[in-house]
């Protein structure tokens, strides 16, 4: 099938699943889309030996597409762009500090528990992966995924401080958490004896500042532009230029895109910008396309998701090893938040339970998956894919339908 067809396929399959879900279901969108294509695959994959065609159909669909590829190279700019440019700038300039350490820190902390952790629990289950590959799923699981918790979040009833906290974590933790993967991986690939401590710092503060800075002067680039005109037309095509010039550019200088994109859309939303270089009618326009362009992306993207089933590989071993991984993925995120916690608990009178509901609310998504799917086989790839994919529906379904529910039972508590 060429790229066209593909798109067509996906687009009016996210329709009908989105219809589905608002008319019967009632869920968040995203874990509503998840439920029903996880259900529609489960499906074909049971009645496959009554109708092949059909699952068969559904196989060569989402082997054709590179989910890595679509996701880190394409939808991702704009999600996180789109996720960016409505976030709350000034609570979250309040909260730089523990976001600074909950998406650096609790990362790098959360990479090495986990590896540690899985290391001796996949060994123990008799799946061989060997330590540097255990800290690849690490590296790949600690991040929280900004799309998942975005679009979940507007509807649980987190309070404004706390939500700001997770989102804002969830956005930069995720270009931390790519950065300290792909280093992880130029390792794997080279080998632990070719390790260079000079050389691995170097490339993380390249990818890190570079993409914060590329940001920085995305943001500028199109503040001098919308300030100088007045067309929203023509303003509303400059920050889609930016989002997909600018990712582009990050990839070519070995940048963060994501971290890029994520610094761009909030000087892009910030109050300032606005009021300087847009007008009203610019400023509806601005956010009614990206607003569109979020729920799109995210519309296919979890489609995607509960499609990807049909290529994973159950073994007893990895779906055993994947249910232990959740409680253990759950309590080195607790772990790696507790000290950024305690440092800023009593000069920021932190929301009670900070911890318990960050834990929680901190969804895993597509990134993760994406990430696990650019292995290469020796990197222990089939095992670590299917131990993320249980992973990440659990997270989506269970967390993501519960947040809200555990948030107002703290408040009850605390009254």
């Amino acid at each position: 099938m060429d790229l066209f067809t593909i798109l067509t396929i996906l687009i009016v399959v996210a329709a009908i699943f989105g219809y589905i879900n608002v008319r019967f279901l009632k869920l968040p969108v995203t874990i509503g889309l998840m439920i029903i294509s996880l259900g529609f695959s489960l499906l074909t994959m049971g009645v496959s030996q009554f109708y092949p065609a059909l699952f068969e159909m559904e196989k060569s669909l989402v082997e054709q597409i590179d989910f890595h590829k679509v996701l880190m190279e394409g939808m991702l700019s704009f999600l996180l762009f789109a996720g960016a440019l409505h976030v709350d700038f000034r609570s979250l300039s309040s909260m730089r500090w523990p976001i600074l350490l909950f998406a650096t820190l609790g990362v790098i902390t959360s990479t090495f528990l986990v590896g540690a952790l899985s290391f001796f629990l996949f060994n123990a289950l008799g799946i061989s992966i060997s330590f540097l590959h255990c800290l690849l799923f690490g590296a790949l699981i600690s991040p929280t995924d900004p799309i998942a918790v975005l679009g979940i979040l507007k509807q649980a009833g987190v309070p404004k401080s706390l939500e700001t906290k997770i989102v804002g974590e969830s956005l930069f933790n995720d270009g931390i958490g790519v950065v300290v993967f792909i280093t992880i991986y130029q390792l794997a690939q080279s080998g632990a004896g070719q390790f260079d401590a000079g050389e691995v710092a170097f490339l993380f503060l390249e990818e890190v500042g570079g993409g914060i800075a590329l940001g920085l002067g995305l943001g500028y680039l199109a503040y001098y532009m919308m300030r100088t005109i007045d067309d929203y037309e023509v303003e509303v095509l400059v920050t889609l230029a930016m989002v997909m010039g600018g990712y582009l550019l990050a990839s070519a200088l070995h940048f963060s895109g994501p971290l890029a994109m994520v610094v761009a859309g909030l000087m892009v939303g910030h109050e300032r910008f606005r009021t300087s270089s847009m007008s009203e009618q610019t400023e509806r326009y601005v956010d009614k396309f990206w607003e569109l362009m979020d729920v799109l992306f995210n519309a296919v993207l979890f489609v995607l998701i509960g499609l990807e089933i049909v290529i994973l590989q159950f073994d007893q071993q990895y779906v055993v090893a994947g249910l232990i991984a959740i409680p253990m993925v759950l309590l080195c995120r607790a772990m790696a938040l507790a000290t950024p916690i305690a440092l800023f608990r009593s000069r920021l009178n932190f929301f009670p339970k900070t911890n318990l509901i960050m834990t929680w609310g901190g969804l895993r998504g597509g990134i993760s998956i994406a990430l696990a799917l650019s292995l290469s086989e020796y990197m222990s790839r089939t095992p670590i894919l299917t131990i993320t994919y249980i992973v990440v529906v659990f997270s989506i379904i269970v967390q993501g339908l519960t947040v809200g529910r555990l948030v107002k039972n703290v408040q009850g508590e605390h009254g």
